[in-house]
């Protein structure tokens, strides 16, 4: 029989994957704080919650791992209680169970206040819009809606996420007052579809009304807007980027590819022209704004010649911020049925390629902003450098600002007026003004 910790109980909630994981990780903390249990985000602690991710490979593998390890803690009796939730669960909970018997229980991504029936603790609903906040003290990510109901063809989120929830504006906007209140300062709002929210309980698309009363919480200084569909894209979130201050001229639209052939198979609901189109009209409408995406190589059927026709495009098109993916096949999805016909060998050989174009684009980007005054907010503090980032850069996926600490002292979660002095492919090097 194994050995049992005569710890205190202590709940410590580990978070994998994405920042709508994180944020769904800060709203159990916040409930088990409001139950007086004894609970951190990963730190050491006798009672272990994982928050896993089954996105892709790579997710499930870290998340698959994360739990095969903690078992392991569990069977020399470093930790007395193992519980898994999230996306991986959701997806692949009757062959865990199977596969690792030591996890105490296995929880789906909408069982919160079942796991916390298992933590000894009670939903409370009072709770509304107060949450942990895990990210530094200046910006917070705000989740708008649950789920989606798009359909493409490599996409396994619907089955472990569900259809497209959106969140009552009211409800969001007392989130936002509240995080106010603790002093942040940058809303980063995410959702699976940021421009289909409010289809399902407004019976229109609602994000306009919404960022309009969002600009009107006082003390919110940047709302940065994350992961907005290019099909049916609505014209009226290019005006309320162009015209209030507060929203950050900065877009995430994920456009995975840019063949014809490619985009049709995957089920994205536009093609080539009406994409280019779009990204015209955005930065006609709104110049010098940040431009992000992410696109996904090794497709099936991705012949070379439509991955020559992307590289080309990127190259053209000069995002400011891009991320690449290998293309993962995942069970139930449309696109399992197709052979999964592009080595893995030459997946990886498509994302360097396509990252090494980017480098370069970004590299020429930053010089441009040499010699130039731009804004910034000031993140962390490390090796010698205040880390800070611009309107254009969100948190851990884009460019820093990199200040040296002789420029004097600086207070985290301030912003602050900076001389561009140099560059690299992905950071700023700038002073004080």
């Amino acid at each position: 029989m194994r050995a049992r910790s005569s710890k205190k109980n202590k709940i410590n909630v580990v978070t994998l994957g994405c920042s709508k994981n994180l944020y769904d990780s800060e709203i159990l903390i916040s409930q088990l704080k409001a139950n007086n249990k004894n609970v951190v985000h990963e730190e050491n602690g006798n009672i272990v919650v994982i928050n896993t991710c089954g996105f892709i490979d790579n997710a499930k593998q870290e998340s698959i791992d994360t739990i095969l390890h903690y078992s392991e803690l569990k069977k020399k009796g470093k930790i007395d209680r193992l519980y898994v939730t999230g996306c991986l669960s959701e997806r692949y909970k009757d062959d865990l169970i199977k596969e690792i018997p030591d996890v105490d229980h296995f929880f789906g991504t909408s069982d919160l206040p079942h796991l916390l029936k298992y933590l000894r603790a009670d939903y409370k609903k009072e709770l509304l819009g107060e949450r942990f906040l895990s990210t530094p003290k200046n910006y917070a990510y705000l989740k708008i809606s649950e789920g989606c109901n798009r359909k493409c063809s490599f996409c396994a989120i619907p089955l472990m996420r569900g259809k497209h929830m959106s969140r009552p504006i009211d409800e969001i906007i007392q989130e936002a007052k509240q995080m106010a209140s603790q002093g942040i300062k940058e809303l980063i709002l995410i959702a699976q579809e940021l421009t289909y929210y409010g289809i399902d309980i407004y019976k229109e698309r609602a994000l306009s009304k919404l960022l309009k009363k969002l600009c009107r919480v006082e003390g919110i200084e940047w709302i940065r807007l994350h992961y907005a569909y290019p099909s049916g894209f609505p014209d009226e979130i290019i005006d309320i980027i162009k015209s209030e201050k507060k929203i950050c001229n900065y877009l995430d639209i994920p456009l995975q590819h840019i063949s014809d052939k490619i985009l049709k198979s995957m089920r994205r609901g536009a093609g080539k022209n009406k994409i280019n189109n779009l990204i015209t009209k955005i930065r006609k409408k709104i110049p010098g704004i940040a431009l992000r995406t992410t696109l996904i190589v090794g497709y099936p059927g991705e012949k070379i010649e439509d991955f020559e026709e992307l590289c080309e495009w990127v190259k053209q098109t000069k995002f400011d911020r891009l991320g690449c993916f290998t293309y993962s096949h995942e069970e139930n999805t449309h696109a399992y049925s197709l052979e999964d016909d592009v080595s893995d060998e030459d997946k990886k050989l498509r994302q360097n390629t396509i990252m090494k174009i980017q480098s370069e684009i970004s590299s020429s980007l930053n010089k441009e902003k040499i010699g130039k005054i731009i804004k910034c907010i000031i993140d962390r503090f490390e090796d010698g450098y205040y880390i800070g980032r611009s309107e254009f850069d969100s948190p851990d996926v884009d460019n820093n600002v990199m200040i040296k600490s002789q420029s004097g002292h600086l207070r985290i979660g301030e912003f602050y007026n900076v001389k561009v002095n140099d560059s690299t492919e992905y950071d700023l090097i700038a002073e004080i003004v």
